[in-house]
């Protein structure tokens, strides 16, 4: 059975990523601030094959614990990290306030730099094959008003993972991100019906990308059948770009 950790798995995409992985029977180990009811539901389902942590991912500095403490001690070998918990801070440049930025590079880049690089230690000391996935966003490839800042924060992650793959490739992890089109998600909720269909008209399929889709994505990368892959962005958008 290979453990995998998600951030973010109380509800949206992390939610459906954790339930096609747990019909795979993979051992999953989840963080989020609370949780949902529908994450409940499946922590009764699945009682041997779910362990969650609640977790403020904006303590960066204490991100460290989460892996070298009593939620994922490193006797337990990790063979995947699925960095998809964001935060979204919307609005136009000339309002850019630096408290909410601060915040949303720490939940958004700052504490997945931290656990990646425990999350890599314990591949190696395991001598696992790993695979690092990163959610990131199509903002970070086409401007949309109001996302200049979130779209900058997936843009840094887009880096670092391909730093990542080139320094540990040798060692057979590794990583890649999702580029993901628009959800019908929380973060987009704000948006009204006619701005976002506005979106979607901008993509080849003109609909929302779905999170199935994304959540097929990413379990194939986790899998052996995509074990050439690694250092790429996955555009699954509906056709955005």
């Amino acid at each position: 059975m290979k453990n995998i950790l998600i951030t973010g798995i109380s509800r949206g995409l992390g939610l459906v990523i954790a339930k096609a992985l747990l019909k795979l029977n993979y051992s999953i180990f989840g963080i989020n601030r609370t949780n949902s009811d529908e994450l409940n539901e499946i922590i009764t389902e699945y009682p041997n094959n779910i362990k969650i942590f609640n977790y403020d991912l904006s303590d960066s500095a204490g991100a460290k614990n989460l892996l070298t403490g009593a939620f994922l001690p490193i006797d337990t070998p990790l063979h995947g990290f699925i960095n998809n918990a964001a935060i979204a801070y919307d609005d136009i440049i000339t309002n850019i306030q630096i408290e909410p930025l601060e915040n949303m590079f720490r939940v958004n880049v700052f504490t997945p730099f931290i656990l990646t690089k425990y999350v890599i230690r314990n591949m190696l000391f395991h001598k696992t094959t790993g695979s690092i996935i990163h959610i990131s966003s199509i903002s970070a490839h086409t401007g949309y008003k109001g996302l200049g800042m979130y779209g900058s924060t997936k843009g840094a992650l887009e880096v670092f993972s391909k730093t990542t793959a080139r320094e540990w490739g040798s060692k057979f992890i590794r990583s890649n991100c999702i580029v993901a089109g628009f959800m019908d998600t929380s973060m987009s909720s704000k948006l009204s019906p006619d701005q976002k269909d506005r979106i979607y008209k901008r993509t080849s399929l003109q609909i929302p990308t779905k999170m199935e889709s994304v959540a097929e994505t990413t379990v194939f990368l986790l899998s052996d059948k995509s074990e050439s892959i690694t250092g790429q962005n996955i555009f699954v958008d509906s056709g955005t770009i």
